[in-house]
């Protein structure tokens, strides 16, 4: 089940966060495993708003989450991540359509995001979703920044990518 992060929630979505880190070391891409995650305080932002989704097991447990953020006007996918003992169930697609209707409901025409373009578990199964890459010259100003700050943060040691999708499904 997909319900809005609570408060209580926020220590679980550190944990699911640095578990879900731990696959990247397998791709020596250590740095990115080692990263911590947001902070309560951010986090709690974003459950305040509205922005954070968690999916749970049987006894409201989260075992997934999803942030999402606007940005240049479009539903942005902050952070995604599913504890790996919970994997390759439909939870992450699951919460993606989540946001999806979020950002659809508040009026935007597309869902965005930023991730690595040679991670199989990033780029590849955003394409599977129905997301495409969006070129570098169509991206607002907003988006750009972004991912200015992640070529800051040493991100493009692998190549990243930034993808859409419309917010309306295609018939």
């Amino acid at each position: 089940m997909i319900r809005l992060a609570h408060a209580d929630d926020l220590l679980v979505l550190q944990e699911i966060e640095r578990a879900a880190g731990e696959a990247f070391r397998s791709l020596g891409m250590d740095s990115v495993a080692d990263d911590p995650p947001l902070s309560v305080d951010e986090l709690q932002g974003y459950a305040a708003a509205g922005r954070a989704w968690v999916s749970v097991d049987g006894l409201d447990y989260p075992v997934a989450y999803l942030l999402a953020d606007v940005v240049d006007g479009n539903g942005h996918v902050e952070q995604v991540s599913v504890h790996p003992d919970q994997a390759h169930q439909g939870l992450g697609r699951e919460l993606l359509h989540a946001a999806r209707v979020w950002t659809r409901g508040h009026g935007m025409q597309r869902q965005t995001l930023s991730t690595f373009r040679d991670v199989p578990w990033n780029a590849p199964y955003y394409r599977r979703l129905g997301f495409d890459v969006l070129d570098a010259g169509t991206w607002g100003p907003e988006l750009t920044r972004l991912m200015d700050h992640e070529a800051e943060l040493g991100l493009t040691r692998w190549p990243r990518l930034a993808m859409w999708r419309p917010a309306v499904p295609p018939t």
